[in-house]
C-alpha cells in the first residue's frame, strides 16, 4: 500500500464519484454489459459498497445487478473436507469460479444472452436457491462482491479493492472468523490487490475511508 497515494474521502461522496466513473466506463471486450469488482474481506464491507454505488446508479438512470460471492459457496461436502478451519480450503476452494463462469460471467460475453443467476447456494441451508435468472438489457452493469476476486483472471472493466491493514482486518473480524486471516495474508502476497485494482478504498476507519482517486 505504500505505492498508492490515498486521500480523505466521504462514503457518500466516494459512491457518489465511482457511479459517475461508470456511467462513462467502456467495456475491453466489446461486451454490452460493464463488469465490475468489488474486492476485500467481509470485514471490510465490499458489498456495502457495490449496493450504495447501485444505488447510486440507479438514481443516474442506469440499472446495475449486484451478486455477491457468498451466494456461490460450494456444497459444505466439499468446502469443509478438511475441516471447517482450513485456510487453504478457504483461500482456494470454498467459491465456486466454475459456477461464477458459467452464470454470471459467460453470459455477460459478447454475444452473451444478458440471462445472469444471481446466486446458486444458500450456505445457511446447504442447499440450491433456486433463485430466477436475472435478464440484464444492454448497458445494465454487472457489480460482483466477495473476496480473492483478483486472483482468478475474471473479465473485469474495473476493480475497486477494499483495503484494511493487518491490525484493522483482526480488529473488524468476528473472533470465530479469524482463521481465515492467513488466507488473506496470502492473497496480499500473491495477488497485490493493493497495486492490482484500479481503485483502492483504505476502510481501517469504517467512518473515514480514504481512496486514491481515480
Amino acid at each position: 500500500m505504500g505505492r498508492v497515494r490515498l486521500e480523505a474521502i466521504t462514503w457518500d461522496r466516494l459512491t457518489d464519484t465511482l457511479a459517475d466513473r461508470l456511467l462513462d466506463l467502456k467495456t475491453a471486450d466489446a461486451s454490452p454489459w460493464p463488469r465490475v469488482a468489488f474486492d476485500g474481506a467481509p470485514a471490510g464491507r465490499p458489498g456495502d459498497l457495490a449496493r450504495g454505488v447501485a444505488d447510486a446508479l440507479r438514481v443516474r438512470g442506469r440499472s446495475a445487478l449486484v451478486v455477491g460471492t457468498e451466494g456461490f459457496l460450494r456444497p459444505a461436502s466439499l468446502r469443509l473436507e478438511y475441516g471447517r478451519e482450513d485456510v487453504e480450503a478457504y483461500y482456494s476452494g470454498w467459491f465456486d469460479t466454475g459456477a461464477l463462469w458459467r452464470e454470471v460471467f459467460g453470459p455477460l460475453d459478447p454475444g452473451g444472452t444478458g440471462r445472469v443467476l444471481p446466486d446458486l447456494w444458500d450456505p445457511a441451508t446447504d442447499r440450491a436457491t433456486r433463485s430466477p435468472y436475472v435478464q440484464l438489457q444492454p448497458g445494465s452493469m454487472l457489480l460482483l462482491h466477495g473476496p480473492f476476486l483478483l486472483g482468478h483472471w475474471f473479465p473485469f472493466d474495473l476493480t475497486v479493492h477494499t483495503s484494511l491493514s493487518p491490525g484493522a482486518l483482526r480488529r473488524r473480524t468476528a473472533e470465530s472468523e479469524r482463521w481465515t486471516l492467513p488466507a488473506f495474508e496470502r492473497y496480499e502476497a500473491e495477488a497485490d490487490p493493493g497495486a492490482a485494482a484500479d481503485v483502492v478504498v483504505r476502510a481501517d476507519d469504517p467512518r473515514h475511508p480514504a481512496w486514491s482517486g481515480g
